[in-house]
């Protein structure tokens, strides 16, 4: 036999699935690849164009703007890793908040009461968001998009009916508030020569929410399930996965950082508008969508989630230091959206074919 027909046969019978991928391919399939150079060339595009935006002082600002979304982009992430939405997640954030400051007004409770009684409230209604989409198997957008309307009217019907106006009634100087601001909206002050760099604490929850997430993701049997779930519901409860426990968790984290995010909103201004968090949910789905997440669910990068936050936080205050309009900058998120939303397809199908 020739050596051509020997090689010819080695070809033939060699399986193209135990090729060694390179460290190219490897990185170009993952999801948050995308967000990660995006951020990249929109740090350096506004560091050339914006000279605020090279000032140490003005860091902690575009930090403290992304973490807000940030805490709330990491779980809605992975619920769309999942293949759910929550369109509910931004005003859920005002009830946590809300629920705290009525609780402990009304009833002259110590403040940290108010926070615990405000976690069960935000869980109550993720485990009810969860259970609405399990049992009905009605569409999520339906589902939290009606807990959306009926949070809201609850949010301003019952901030009037208990406090006779709009906003909660101020709590500063009620027991356990001091303790409690520290908890939820105290910040560090750095100082560089003669510049200051503040940092929020909502900084330290949101890389911790990320570093839980990735984990979870990567690590844990949990991130298996929510990416079978979102892969194919059918086949992953055919494969024993725990479709319902799944995805009522994955509500559950929402609520969870909602109550973390609607304490700091009353901790760090003292009260809280019931018409506050109303289109916060689009961010946040902006956000998780630039990070590498499909909306149909299957695909995505908690870290890329996160990456997609820091672009909102730096573009809101690239745009303004600039000295631009900022009326484009909803033009820029539909934008980004879009390109990102191709990116993330292209990306999985490359992804499947490894």
């Amino acid at each position: 036999m020739s050596s051509a027909a020997t090689t010819t046969a080695g070809e033939l019978t060699r399986d193209d699935r135990t090729r060694r991928r390179s460290l190219a391919t490897r990185l170009l399939v993952r999801p948050e690849i995308g967000s990660l150079v995006g951020g990249l060339a929109i740090f350096c595009f506004f560091m050339v164009v914006a000279p605020s935006f090279r000032n140490v002082d003005n860091a902690g600002t575009i930090l403290y703007g992304a973490s807000t979304i940030g805490l709330m982009a990491v779980p809605v992430a992975l619920l769309m890793i999942g293949g759910e939405f929550d369109l509910s997640a931004g005003v859920l954030v005002t009830t946590a908040g809300l629920a705290a400051a009525l609780l402990s007004w009304s009833f002259n409770l110590n403040v940290w009461v108010g926070v615990v009684l405000a976690l069960l409230v935000a869980l109550a209604v993720g485990l009810v968001n969860g259970l609405l989409l399990t049992r009905t198997r009605l569409p999520s957008f339906l589902t939290t998009l009606s807990t959306f309307f009926v949070l809201q009217g609850v949010n301003l019907g019952i901030t009037r009916w208990v406090g006779g106006g709009v906003a909660s009634p101020a709590i500063s100087d009620m027991a356990g508030f001091s303790s409690a601001h520290a908890v939820f909206a105290s910040e560090w002050v750095l100082q560089f020569g003669t510049h200051t760099l503040r940092l929020k604490i909502t900084l330290l929850y949101w890389l911790l929410l990320t570093l839980v997430g990735a984990w979870l993701l990567l690590r844990n049997r949990w991130g298996n399930w929510i990416l079978a779930v979102g892969g194919d519901e059918d086949a992953a409860r055919a494969s024993g996965v725990p479709v319902r426990r799944t995805k009522v968790g994955l509500y559950l984290f929402v609520a969870f950082a909602a109550w973390l995010s609607g304490m700091h909103l009353l901790f760090g201004y003292g009260v809280v508008q019931s018409g506050e968090g109303v289109g916060k949910e689009f961010l946040y789905i902006i956000a998780a969508v630039i990070g590498g997440c499909l909306l149909t669910g299957g695909f995505g990068s908690v870290v890329g989630a996160s990456v997609g936050a820091l672009i909102y936080g730096m573009t809101q205050l690239g745009i303004n230091y600039a000295g631009w309009n900022p009326d484009w900058f909803k033009t820029f998120l539909g934008v980004m959206l879009l390109l990102s939303t191709l990116l993330n397809v292209w990306l999985k199908r490359k992804a499947e074919q490894r």
